[in-house]
């Protein structure tokens, strides 16, 4: 999975205050895709405003009254540079299309203006490869008129433009002031924009894995990006999965009302959530009030009965923590089953990674039939467990599709037993 570097986090937090806003300017509307491309032709913009009143500096230190058109054409297409983020309020194409035709009309006057031997029109060059960020992949016509124009103004300033219309007063020693700096800034330029663009698409990468990485289990992502549409399906010898439900609850949620019972569901399941990562056990879904969760896969552990089962006992303490929060009476029931299991990626659209088995039923089934307050489980699972914990022994009860089965309720670490979290 994609980490973000100290590199990433730091420019991150560079860009959060004011450099990060002025980025943003006018790409608040629309989708993230977009504003990415956006903000990256603000920063290209932004850079090439600068490099604009840096070149009419130096026309104007040098001779301000030979080169007064030379000034004002970069104070124009710094202007020109600076109004894009007013452009993109249009629409997401007019700033590229604005800025673009601003560029190349300007760049040519200045040929026209200095002559070849300036350099300038090596600009053209530069404008036909930031014509893909500038209009993106999906707008292809665009790409290719923008860089068909540049080619053809670059071909042109060269046969037209030997000698400049200022004429005789340019220096060749300015001139070759005037081309190395071209080449640098050009070279400054593109590479601000390419980084930040490479910077940005890694910041949506690393966001879009950490969200995968929520859903699904971190081997299972990286099986996706190496196998993508390949399905995902796997038999796993032994897992203990687990299913929690409120006893009680649709008579609880009516009392509540909606937003207190979101409320209440959310703090209990954040909850949940953090003693399924503090035991590195796999939450698998929650369906309103019910919690499944699963221990031994996708990589199996030699303790991964004992990680579910310190599980549910600190699950009992965060439902009892929730209802002191709400003022209300949480009656958490949990079953746990052992056994093998099969487990993949269901679904193509809002896809997620499930579990199915004879295991399943049975947690279901002990949950179901069990008591609040209780943690009803299987004999395969008190079995594994051994001595390790306390069990009470329920009895014999009838299980829908399995029949007559013995029962324990999991009472607690045994007496002398290590209850240090994720331990065995």
């Amino acid at each position: 999975m994609l980490r973000r570097t100290p590199q990433m986090e730091g420019l991150g937090r560079r860009l959060t205050g004011a450099p990060g806003r002025l980025i943003e300017l006018g790409t608040s509307p629309y989708p993230p895709k977009t504003r990415r491309r956006l903000k990256s032709i603000n920063v290209g913009s932004f850079t090439i405003a600068v490099s604009c009143a840096l070149f009419a500096l130096t026309y104007a230190m040098e001779d301000f009254a030979l080169y007064r058109g030379a000034v004002a054409v970069n104070l124009a297409m710094m202007a020109a540079a600076l109004s894009v983020p007013a452009f993109h309020r249009i629409n997401d194409m007019a700033a590229g299309v604005f800025i673009a035709a601003a560029l190349l009309l300007g760049l040519f006057v200045l040929v026209a203006l200095m002559g070849r031997l300036s350099g300038i029109q090596i600009n053209f060059i530069a404008t036909s490869a930031l014509a893909f960020l500038i209009f993106g992949l999906r707008r292809m016509l665009f790409v290719a008129v923008a860089i068909g124009v540049a080619i053809t103004l670059h071909i042109a300033a060269w046969l037209l433009f030997q000698e400049g219309l200022i004429g005789e007063g340019v220096t060749a020693g300015f001139l070759t002031q005037i081309y190395a700096t071209i080449v640098v800034t050009i070279s400054i330029i593109v590479a601000v924009v390419v980084y930040y663009a490479f910077w940005t698409a890694e910041q949506a990468e690393a966001e879009t894995e950490s969200l995968l990485g929520r859903i699904l289990p971190a081997s299972v992502v990286e099986r996706l990006k190496l196998q993508p549409g390949e399905p995902i399906a796997d038999s796993f010898a032994e897992a203990a999965v687990l299913f929690s439900d409120l006893a009680g609850f649709v008579p609880l949620a009516r009392q509540l009302g909606a937003a207190r019972t979101v409320a209440m569901l959310n703090h209990m399941v954040q909850s949940f959530d953090r003693l399924a990562a503090t035991h590195r056990v796999e939450k698998i879904k929650t369906i309103g009030d019910a919690y499944m969760a699963v221990a031994g896969l996708p990589e199996p552990q030699p303790d991964d009965a004992a990680r579910l089962a310190r599980m549910a006992l600190r699950m009992q303490a965060a439902a009892d923590e929730t209802a002191r929060a709400f003022g209300v009476d949480l009656r958490l029931r949990i079953g746990i089953a052992l056994g093998p299991v099969m487990a993949g990626i269901i679904g193509r659209d809002r896809f997620g990674y499930d579990v199915w088995g004879d295991p399943v039923n049975l947690a279901a089934r002990l949950e179901s039939t069990g008591e609040p307050g209780r943690i009803q489980v299987s004999g395969a699972f008190r079995a594994r467990l051994g001595d390790a914990f306390a069990f009470a022994y329920r009895g014999s009860i009838e299980i829908k599709g399995v029949g007559a089965a013995d029962t324990f309720f999991l009472v607690g670490p045994a007496r002398g037993a290590s209850d240090r979290a994720g331990g065995g």
